[in-house]
């Protein structure tokens, strides 16, 4: 009964929400009766939104590469994504010779498609709700190890009893801060092929001067096509498998739009902590991200100067530059935006409010110390955030520390293995991942990516929390250790692989600096047990108060990589004075002529194509020309979304594609942490744009052919 009347206290708040604030659960969209929505320009139902027994508009969204979001939009599986997430697998089936990344890609047929290694997309099958079930199981008198532990099980009960012998993926997540438990049913797909990029110089047009900003004028999107076996079952990739035939696709909208028409997006967000303390967000902004700041430009120094150098360095290193340079922008700009928008501020306000309550009788056993607590926590972990931001980076771009820990263990278990089949077969599998490894990896610019990394660690990595091992280190010495290592090169660890020897092993010293940094990690972990488990109880402790101290307030989770609705309308922006919107005179869109107006001819950032400009000279713009006679390029609109909701589909009321979500704004930075609900927008690339640059600019109309086009 009490959970039953927890549920309409949520229900209620849920309807009364504002419409674009909060990503929300799809099974939560079966609550939505008596919503005004459908005043609001919503025409589908409920069920034709998320449904277990039919298609539904679920059906047609996917998880694409497990960090974006591609929708499907044909009846032959054929999906879109943004230009930057399929980036790397654009950038890994780049030669010199033929440079897809640079020129662009399309296949005329089906047999010219390219199978993208590695890649896979994930289909929500169904959820459920399991929170009674797990909280039955849990009371607050456990400590966090007997809490996990019981939660760990039940959630193995879970995905035993739904996986079906294997043919799904089955997870159980926690939301509202570890209060609330549902778990979620996906198949996936593993032949995914290329069909059709944009060059670069549309794809990401702007570069990063433009990234997180607006205006903007980027084709930020790439074409798949998602493949099955003869039976629409997942298969690894043969070219006897054939188009998958999904359970629903999205028709693409020609028609034209405005300011305040309603829209939705569907998409998998990655993370986000809108119910974070003021304690956290000051170590966030003031001590950890400005560790990633400075630890991501020096990574992305380090890879600028070789890949300016090499063409083909260029390529290989494209996707790691982009995702670093990314996120170097995105939290240089949540800095800013915290300071700036007085999210600190406003947190504290909230915190007032909730302490008012936690010291009441009834509540101070239970929460009256919870925001001390954290306090606390934040004031003795403060190093360790600074520590965990530069080791990141570190770890992450100096690909000679893992490689060294991951190679050596396999070599380890080829050595010790007796079995000659077993050694052979184990030895094959070795040399692969070695091949796989090193395919794409330049020794000169790692051995200065491990130089730049651990001498910044080491100078900047507060005492109190640093690795020791790293500060014996003369990093003047690394690039004679990682030349000189059984690590350095594909043919040093091919070499190794035909003549182990377990002595030389020993004595590598990039070995022992990799070792000897993963000992000094954990054993550093362990000082921060017993504090982490208690933060996780005061966390938890935390939103449980946070509610119930705002009987009144709509709470929506916390984005945790699950699918989410997010509603809302096509928007605008203030006009700034530092900005050219070169002629829009409605600051929600913008169009080709300004694209062009942008153009500078050669520069990395900002060329484009001589075909584009030549049909745009000629308004040859078709049947996507918006009916005032520009063709849209980009527009806003102001829903709730992150990352992982790039290339997520934004629809109209009908549930048709209108654009590809592919940025959100630098005024609203701190979205993450804070809706703003001012500044907060969605920037989307027009499905009209998308669908032009297709058939007039590549002249691949046959893909077009294949949706369904609603005009």
């Amino acid at each position: 009964m009490k959970r039953l009347l927890l549920l309409c206290t949520f229900l209620l708040s849920f309807i009364q929400m504002r419409a674009d604030e909060g990503m929300w659960l799809m099974m939560l969209v079966k609550r939505l009766n008596g919503q005004d929505l459908q005043k609001k320009g919503l025409k589908l139902t409920a069920e034709e939104i998320y449904s277990v027994n039919q298609s539904s508009l679920k059906d047609a969204i996917v998880q694409f590469g497990g960090g974006c979001t591609a929708e499907m939009v044909s009846k032959e599986g054929l999906l879109f994504t943004n230009h930057h997430c399929g980036y790397g697998q654009i950038a890994a089936l780049s030669t010199p010779e033929k440079d897809h990344l640079t020129n662009g890609f399309w296949a005329m047929k089906k047999s010219e498609e390219l199978p993208a290694k590695g890649l896979s997309v994930r289909f929500l099958v169904r959820m459920d709700d399991v929170t009674q079930r797990i909280n039955s199981k849990l009371n607050n008198a456990m400590s966090a190890k007997e809490r996990r532990d019981i939660i760990e099980a039940e959630s193995k009960l879970i995905q035993q009893e739904n996986s079906e012998n294997g043919k799904y993926v089955v997870t159980v997540r926690d939301f509202y801060n570890g209060n609330e438990f549902y778990y979620f049913v996906y198949q996936d797909y593993k032949d995914v092929r290329l069909v059709g990029t944009p060059p670069n110089s549309i794809g990401k047009f702007g570069g990063d001067t433009d990234n997180w900003e607006w205006p903007r004028h980027t084709g930020d999107f790439s074409v798949f096509r998602v493949y099955s076996d003869a039976n629409g079952n997942p298969a690894e990739y043969s070219p006897n498998n054939v188009p998958l035939k999904p359970k629903h696709h999205l028709p693409v909208s020609l028609k034209p739009f405005k300011p305040g028409d309603f829209s939705m997006i569907v998409g998998y967000p990655g993370r986000t902590n809108r119910y974070m303390t003021s304690y956290g967000i000051d170590q966030l902004v003031n001590k950890d991200y400005p560790a990633w700041v400075e630890a991501s430009k020096t990574a992305m120094d380090v890879m600028k100067w070789y890949m300016d150098k090499d063409q083909a360095t260029k390529l290989n290193y494209a996707s790691q530059y982009a995702s670093v340079a990314n996120y170097w922008k995105n939290r240089a700009g949540t800095i800013e935006s915290v300071n700036k928008n007085g999210t600190i501020q406003d947190k504290q306000k909230v915190e007032e409010v909730y302490q008012q309550w936690a010291e009441k009788e009834a509540n101070r056993e239970l929460y009256g110390n919870v925001l001390s607590d954290m306090k606390d926590y934040y004031a003795q972990t403060s190093a360790r955030g600074i520590e965990r931001n530069y080791a990141a980076q570190m770890t992450r771009n100096a690909k000679y520390i893992p490689y060294a820990i991951n190679l050596s263990s396999m070599f380890k278990s080829y050595m010790a293995e007796s079995d000659a089949a077993k050694k052979a077969e184990l030895k094959k599998t070795i040399a692969s991942r070695i091949s796989s490894m090193y395919e794409k990896f330049n020794p000169a610019l790692e051995q200065q990516m491990l130089k730049a990394m651990v001498s910044l660690y080491a100078q900047k990595v507060p005492a109190a929390a640093y690795a020791p091992s790293l500060y014996t280190i003369n990093p003047a010495l690394l690039d004679d250790v990682a030349k000189n290592s059984i690590f350095a090169t594909e043919a040093s660890a091919m070499a190794f692989l035909n003549n182990p020897d377990a002595e030389k092993l020993s004595r590598d010293a990039l070995l022992k600096i990799a070792n000897n940094y993963a000992t000094d990690s954990r054993q550093a972990a362990d000082k921060y047990v017993e504090l982490d488990d208690k933060f996780s109880v005061s966390n938890r402790l935390f939103f449980d108060g946070l509610r119930k101290s705002h009987p009144n307030k709509e709470f929506y989770p916390d984005a945790n990589s699950t699918m989410r609705i997010t509603f809302g309308k096509i928007s605008t922006l203030p006009f700034r004075d530092d900005r050219n919107y070169h002629g829009v005179t409605n600051n929600f869109y913008t169009d080709l002529d300004g694209t062009v107006a942008k153009y500078k001819k050669g520069d990395e950032e900002f060329d484009l194509p001589q075909r584009l400009i030549d049909l745009n000279a000629k308004r040859d713009y078709g049947q996507y020309a918006d009916p005032a006679g520009y063709l849209p390029v980009n527009f806003l609109s102001d829903h709730d979304i992150t990352g992982g909701n790039s290339g997520s589909p934004i629809m109209n009321g009908n549930g048709e594609l209108i654009g590809l979500a592919f940025d959100g704004n630098s005024e609203a930075l701190s979205g993450d942490i804070v809706f703003e609900e001012e500044w907060q927008k969605t920037i989307n690339v027009d499905a009209r744009y998308v669908l032009w640059v297709i058939d007039k600019f590549a002249g691949a109309g046959h893909l077009v052919e294949e949706m369904t086009i609603v005009k």
